[in-house]
């Protein structure tokens, strides 16, 4: 089997992310590369919730809109997905929850409220109890379930596994899920990645108050803090949050912060404080839909403009959209060493879909992020001044305390020592610093791979996409035979990478999650135009079927 997808589906606190991640966690086993995609309304209980995982013997970025096998914790996810059923997809389902018996010959009952009432078990097991009939349906051995369960579910791990062998023995095989050659890779959300590219680049200082989809970070960097030596803090908002960073950084510690666009709108005043200081820092900013609180648990690409234009003034800043997992750990490794190396702000801009969901990571992984790389640092010779001029707009570092020297940062227009100043020569010399770095950053930047190319690569009708369309637009590509070429750098704009990766291109179209083409305005400015877009907007992730329904009707 070269591919297989299951979808979970209940209500929120069934544990369907878990549940999901579980049966990520099986086929992986199995040697199969994973996707998964977690949808679930802004509700701690009911409404619905459902997982999609998409095992593949390929690596993969998006779900199919058909599934192999469903998983109903209740009938409403039965009724809301029947049209993802194929003639041949399997059912498992709770039989005490839908009433009326499935009908077909691959359809499962499994009376799961019932198992955990004999065996006194708590009612967030049934998960355990699906998914071993799970396991049972799709020719799983009971060693598989047995081995990821000892491992993922520290608690009550007797009674999970003695209700999760209930639920596999009343199950019948429909298919088999056998194991393929490859080794089982490592399965990781996009936040983690995120967390794990950070502290591999020397992370000292992780800030934030809570605010979906970046939240997880919060908790992955809690729970690593004290094995890597990490200062973890909550402060009571978003602006304590990154002026406090911005506190760590002066001290000379590297530091981060994450929040999402509401958050992000307190953060803007602090932001320009950064830009004029010269405060090295990373702003972990996860799309959701908005405006406003907007739909808080779902998707978007609306905020780029905002990212490159937030904050009063003109300074240099750095914006990378990561468009999957692997590459959330590659750049925001990357993002920390230039923001610490230029002395600027710098953003990893990623989206619900590329911050929540699973993905499977190569081994070899971690070899490939940069390691903490020095910043300039001030020789301690002579009388120290914060903001000297150099060659590349970049001055060397001193950190408190000093003997006998003053280290002032400065929100007011200032001179090299930092002292305020709004004398017009040393302010127009201050920008032209500021703007050097900006041209020495950029042009540092043509060492990286700012602009990736998937697909045919002669291709004459060319995909242009940024963030979590990377998995959808390289499959697509690859089966239509385009052309598909990804931003990973957003600002400074690479527009020379750009160039050359288009080159030959006679049609060009856009594809993003937003209603204006935001990605595709940027490209205009800088004198590459978009013949077409395709865009979606209604907080939900392109499948590859999305797409190629608008390719054919545009005649792509």
């Amino acid at each position: 089997m070269e591919e297989f997808s299951v979808l979970i589906g209940g209500i929120a606190g069934d544990g369907i992310n878990e549940a999901g991640q579980t049966a990520a966690r099986l086929m992986t086993r199995q040697g199969y590369r994973i996707f998964m995609y977690y949808d679930y309304p802004s509700l701690i209980r009911g409404g619905h919730n459902f997982s999609i995982v998409r095992a593949s013997s390929e690596r993969i970025g998006a779900c199919r809109d058909e599934v192999d096998l469903l998983i109903a914790l209740n009938k409403d996810t039965l009724d809301r997905h029947a049209s993802r059923l194929k003639e041949d997809s399997i059912i498992i389902y709770d039989a005490d929850k839908v009433k009326d018996k499935v009908p077909g010959e691959r359809s499962c009952a499994i009376p799961v409220t019932e198992i955990l009432k004999e065996e006194q078990a708590l009612p967030v097991m049934k998960n355990s109890c699906i998914l071993g009939a799970f396991c049972r349906s799709t020719g799983i051995g009971w060693p598989v379930m047995e081995e990821v369960l000892r491992k993922h579910i520290p608690k009550r791990t007797e009674l999970n596994l003695k209700v999760a062998r209930r639920g596999y023995d009343a199950a019948s095989e429909f298919c088999r899920i056998d194991k393929l050659a490859g080794s089982p890779e490592p399965i990781a959300s996009g936040n983690q990645a995120i967390s794990l590219g950070l502290i591999r680049a020397g992370l000292e200082a992780y800030v934030a108050y809570p605010m979906t989809p970046s939240s997880s970070i919060l908790d992955s960097m809690a729970h690593w803090a004290e094995e890597f030596g990490l200062k973890v803090l909550h402060p009571e908002s978003e602006i304590a949050v990154i002026l406090m960073a911005e506190g760590f950084a002066y001290a000379g510690r590297r530091s981060a912060v994450g929040t999402s666009g509401g958050g992000f709108c307190l953060m803007t005043e602090a932001l320009s404080l950064a830009g004029m200081a010269e405060i090295p820092l990373v702003i972990v900013m996860v799309q959701r839909t908005g405006p406003s609180t907007g739909l808080p648990t779902y998707t978007a690409q609306g905020d780029l403009n905002f990212v490159i234009n937030a904050g009063q003034g003109e300074f240099p800043r750095l914006v990378v959209a990561p468009g999957d997992a692997e590459d959330a750990y590659l750049w925001s490794a990357a993002a920390l060493n230039l923001a610490w190396r230029y002395q600027v702000p710098a953003f990893i801009l990623s989206d619900k879909i590329v911050s929540e969901s699973q993905y499977s990571l190569p081994s070899d992984l971690v070899a490939k992020a940069e390691p903490p790389a020095a910043p300039l640092l001030w020789d301690g010779q002579g009388i120290y001044h914060r903001y000297r001029h150099s060659g590349n707009g970049v001055s060397p570092l001193a950190y408190p305390p000093q003997r006998g020297q003053v280290i002032k940062v400065d929100s007011y227009g200032h001179d090299a020592a930092g002292i305020t100043t709004e004398e017009a020569q040393i302010t127009r010399e201050m920008s032209e610093k500021r703007r050097l770095k900006a041209l020495s950053l950029a042009a540092e930047l043509q060492g990286y791979e700012t602009v990736a190319l998937f697909g045919k690569e002669e291709g004459k009708t060319c995909l242009l996409f940024w963030g979590s369309n990377k998995g959808v637009c390289k499959e697509v590509a690859e089966r239509r035979g385009l052309r598909a070429v990804q931003m990973l750098v957003l600002w400074p704009f690479p527009e020379k990478r750009m160039r050359e990766v288009l080159q030959g291109v006679e049609r060009l179209i856009a594809v993003e999650c937003n209603c204006t083409g935001q990605m595709a305005a940027l490209c205009r400015q800088h004198g590459i135009n978009a013949d077409d877009l395709i865009l979606k907007y209604d907080g939900r992730p392109f499948s590859p079927k999305d797409l190629e329904l608008e390719l054919e009707r545009r005649g792509a």
